[in-house]
């Protein structure tokens, strides 16, 4: 097991435990636990929840993931409205932000839930599924007993159906195996730029935090002869190692460990570094939210110190966050300018997913204007 662990206590019965607690998010083990078996109605589980408290689930297992969907829906069931006096409209960043703190209490309370693991992760609980497969591609190998929240078990479970299934790439002619924390390349309208940009040379490329390796891979069956892949997470070069396996191009794939940029010089450096200025609240938001645009700006200050002459770089980027209000366009265009870069190119598309869509999601109208682009740049 690779995130931090605690050590996790409770009294059960008149007498006190303990036992190892694990988060992948690093978050640390509740302070307050209380014994919760079928007994136990949604309306006490959420107020209980919310208040703070840790339910260790002792009933049917199939009964906590019944209890864990009614909180979710006390969660976002839809105060009634209220005649309240005029006050300033929100803007799209105080939206956001809001938004945003919604999602994470909603986060804590729904991890309030805790399943125990008896060793090589056996849970011993009624109707409990045998779960050691997909728990072993995410913890390693199991050792002793532990407690975990239903809600990370779940995204465990969920992470290995994707894991077996796989995303279907058209534009590699294949599927990309996502794993546990590493995103997965479901939004792939960039992938089409990507697609159709010309390549300035197909001898070497720079991969700039590869992830599953997607962007790796289909340069390859764009041609480039060799593709250096770099990322500073050692559960995403895993993934990309298994995909480019699966894909049969690891003799054009060298991946390398490291934040950003590899040693040395290439023709073409191409990056799609999370769109959104803020702080992650999961491992897997690392590669949606980029805090203080650090490495966007990493790239833009950095990349002409790793171009060929006469080479480019590549910047796959949204503007989801300019219209939000969390970064203006000066500030995006004085990066370039202050790398002493130029744009030689520049592909659009808009967002075929289904939230630019939602009338009902709060950031609809920064969605629904979204256009994401594929940026060439050139040292000037």
């Amino acid at each position: 097991m690779n995130a931090p662990s605690t050590i996790i206590r409770w009294t059960e019965n008149n007498i006190e435990h303990s036992s190892n607690w694990h988060s992948e998010n690093g978050t640390a083990a509740p302070k307050r636990v209380q014994i919760a078996d079928d007994t136990m109605n949604a309306e006490t589980a959420y107020r209980l929840a919310c208040e703070g408290t840790a339910l260790l689930w002792r009933g049917d297992f199939q009964n906590a993931k019944n209890l864990l969907q009614a909180i979710a829906r006390r969660i976002d069931k839809k105060p009634q409205k209220k005649e309240k006096p005029a006050k300033a409209e929100t803007t799209p960043a105080q939206a956001f932000h809001l938004h945003r703190q919604a999602q994470s209490q909603r986060a804590r309370v729904l991890a309030m839930l805790l399943i125990s693991f008896d060793e090589n992760f056996h849970i011993p609980l009624r109707r409990a599924p045998d779960v050691l497969h997909a728990c072993s591609e995410v913890y390693g190998q199991g050792k002793a007993p532990f407690v975990t929240s239903l809600r990370e078990l779940l995204g465990v479970i969920g992470a290995h159906e994707w894991r077996k299934n796989g995303v279907e790439i058209p534009a590699i002619g294949g599927k990309i195996y996502p794993y546990y924390g590493v995103f997965s390349p479901i939004r792939g309208e960039y992938l089409e730029l990507l697609a159709k940009a010309p390549l300035p040379s197909t001898t070497l490329a720079f991969d700039i935090g590869t992830g599953t390796g997607v962007i790796s891979a289909l340069l390859a069956r764009r041609g480039v002869q060799k593709i250096l892949a770099s990322d500073q997470d050692s559960r995403a070069l895993a993934c990309a190692e298994d995909n480019l396996r699966r894909l049969g191009i690891t003799d054009q794939v060298e991946l390398v460990k490291t934040d950003l940029f590899p040693c040395g010089r290439a023709p073409l450096i191409v990056c799609n570094p999370p769109w959104i200025p803020a702080r992650p609240n999961s491992a897997i938001e690392y590669a949606v939210y980029d805090p203080d645009s650090r490495m966007l700006r990493g790239f833009l200050s950095g990349v002409g110190a790793h171009l060929e002459p006469g080479g480019e770089a590549w910047l796959i980027m949204s503007d989801l966050a300019e219209h939000l209000g969390l970064r203006s366009s000066q500030e995006f265009w004085s990066w370039i300018d202050a790398a002493n870069l130029e744009v030689v190119g520049k592909m659009d598309i808009r967002p075929q997913h289904a939230k630019s869509k939602d009338t009902s999601d709060p950031l609809y109208q920064a969605r629904a204007a979204e256009i994401t682009s594929l940026w060439r740049l050139r040292i000037k």
